[in-house]
């Protein structure tokens, strides 16, 4: 019984959110609380936006917190563009991000944290060149671009392409996310998200 009551709750959420999003609405700037710019939603995205604060219970320490949840709203603005429930942040997904994202101020190098075919968790980087005032919403956005790039019916990337970006954020298995910025020593910005479950898994499509 509770677990049938917990899957009408999923698909109403799922239905209100849908309603009311439109994800190729573009969000206005917001003056946060610590004097940056950062992302709220209104209007369309408003939903998505609370929905992305519920989720993000114990985002970062103080200061970081709107950052976290600007990777997670826009996360889940992708989500539910292809009708996934919303991600929950994830307090050791964060903490692994953060301490991946510190090795890499000194280079900004675009490298992963695992090993090529060795990923424990699901990962997504992204690295701004110096002068660029990056944000969350950048990688997230940078990252969701590759969907154009995705066949369903091939369940592939388009020749010469890269999607697997894409695939990871809407991958229907992922429940979890944590992410970490850090301006690198040369001026750049470093980004690094992490996902559990782990998408992109072979074989499978991502919804």
């Amino acid at each position: 019984m509770k677990l049938l009551a917990a899957l009408l709750v999923c698909a109403l959420l799922v239905h209100t959110l849908l309603a009311t999003v439109s994800p190729a609405h573009s969000s206005p700037a917001l003056e946060l609380a610590d004097g940056r710019q950062g992302t709220e939603a209104s209007g369309h995205n408003a939903t998505v936006y609370d929905v992305s604060v519920s989720q993000c219970a114990g985002c970062g320490v103080l200061g970081a917190w709107a950052e976290s949840l600007e990777f997670l709203y826009y996360h889940n603005l992708v989500r539910l563009a292809r009708w996934e429930l919303p991600l929950a942040w994830s307090p050791r997904l964060e903490s692994y991000a953060r301490s991946w994202a510190a090795q890499r101020r000194a280079d900004c190098a675009l490298r992963h944290s695992f090993p090529e075919g060795q990923f424990a968790l699901g990962e997504n980087i992204f690295w701004g060149g110096a002068g660029g005032a990056w944000r969350p919403g950048d990688a997230v956005k940078d990252w969701a671009a590759e969907g154009v790039d995705y066949s369903y019916a091939a369940n592939a990337c388009a020749p010469g392409r890269e999607c697997g970006h894409y695939t990871q954020i809407v991958w229907r298995g992922t429940t979890s996310v944590g992410c970490a910025r850090v301006a690198c020593d040369d001026g750049g910005v470093f980004m690094t998200c992490n996902y559990y479950p782990p998408g992109n898994v072979i074989g499978e499509r991502p919804y």
